[in-house]
């Protein structure tokens, strides 16, 4: 059964935006990113992107390219106490995934967002939080591909949402897709979403 969900895509898939949905309707969220965010801080750096990846890049230099999942597991494993699915966001590295599939094996169910390249970027152009340009985002995808796995985990992706529409359109997949599932882990209620 079912009972962890990690959301996967490349920057601007609307991995978050599928992450937002499925807390707001009940599911607790584990963020990978987290890890790095407190380690920025204790460090006494200011939170920016360029801080993020430097410390992303030390610790995984310094512990493995696993280090967010290892350090994740006492959480994940402790808010399965208290509920039945747990949502992860962040899940980056193939290194990652394996440590997540040896730890809870078909407990864990990855979900790939897939959006064209082109529709990224114009996202990524026009968010609030941390708009890319599109050389930036370019640069971006080629560093997450090669230096940190990122494309392994898309790739051995349970379901994939291709998500080239708008968010309620995004929402009805999500849904439809999750309705089986969430009947495996709440059997006696009706679709959560």
């Amino acid at each position: 059964m079912v009972k962890i969900i990690a959301i996967v895509g490349m920057s601007g898939s609307g991995k978050s935006v599928v992450a937002g949905y499925l807390n707001n309707n009940g599911f607790p969220l584990i963020h990978f990113g987290e890890i790095i965010i407190r380690e920025v801080e204790k460090r006494g750096l200011a939170i920016t992107p360029q801080n993020e990846q430097i410390v992303r890049e030390e610790i995984r230099q310094k512990y493995g390219m696993d280090v967010c999942a290892q350090l994740s597991l006492p959480i994940i494993k402790s808010t399965l106490l208290e509920h039945q699915l747990v949502v992860i966001d962040g899940l980056y590295s193939f290194s990652e995934y394996k440590t997540l599939k040896r730890e809870f094996k078909d407990e864990l169910l990855v979900i790939a967002i897939f959006t064209p390249k082109s529709l990224r970027y114009e996202r990524l152009t026009f968010r609030q939080e941390r708009p890319l340009k599109i050389a930036e985002a370019e640069k971006r995808d080629f560093m997450e591909i090669e230096g940190i796995e990122k494309g392994g985990p898309i790739a051995m992706a349970d379901i994939t949402i291709i998500n080239d529409g708008n968010q309620s359109q995004l929402y009805r997949n999500l849904q439809s897709l999750l309705a089986e599932i969430l009947q495996q882990v709440y059997p006696l209620t009706p679709a959560r979403l």
